[in-house]
């Protein structure tokens, strides 16, 4: 048995977290149980479509200035452990909040030629860590009034 082939066909068969890969122009070219699990759209639904498909629009222009830089230099902080957190959107329009890093994909002569991201729905946290310093300001502008 080949394990190194075996995990990764179990990690990226796997729903537990979406693993999207993208050609240089930001076109999904894989797309994982996890993905459409997330995001709900299907294979068929997410292939050969950009990205955008699952971007807020408020946000594209940035997205895709940081993409096109990525691109173009090869280079990304979320290639070294560093986790984005950013909006993200479902099938069903609903925003959600995933956290990612990447991997750059480059060509046979060593040109970025796309990127994989591993993204995992950390929305049900994001909307606790919200409650949670909400809490915190009341707690605290209590305390100001009574002193």
């Amino acid at each position: 048995m080949d394990f190194r082939a075996a995990v990764g066909e179990a990690i990226l068969s796997a729903q537990s977290d979406a693993i999207v890969a993208t050609d240089k122009a930001g076109v999904i070219t894989f797309w994982n149980p996890g993905a459409t699990r997330i995001f709900g759209f299907t294979l068929d639904e997410a292939m050969g479509k950009s990205l955008d498909l699952i971007i807020p629009e408020n946000l594209r222009a940035r997205h895709w200035e940081g993409y096109d830089k990525v691109m173009e230099t090869g280079t990304s902080h979320y290639t070294t452990g560093d986790l984005l957190s950013v909006p993200a959107l479902t099938k069903a329009g609903t925003r959600i909040s995933v956290q990612f890093t990447m991997a750059i994909l480059f060509d046979e002569a060593g040109k970025p030629a796309g990127c994989a991201s591993v993204m995992r729905d950390v929305t049900k946290q994001f909307e606790e860590t919200k409650a949670l310093r909400k809490k915190l300001a009341a707690a605290q502008l209590a305390v100001r009034e009574t002193t």
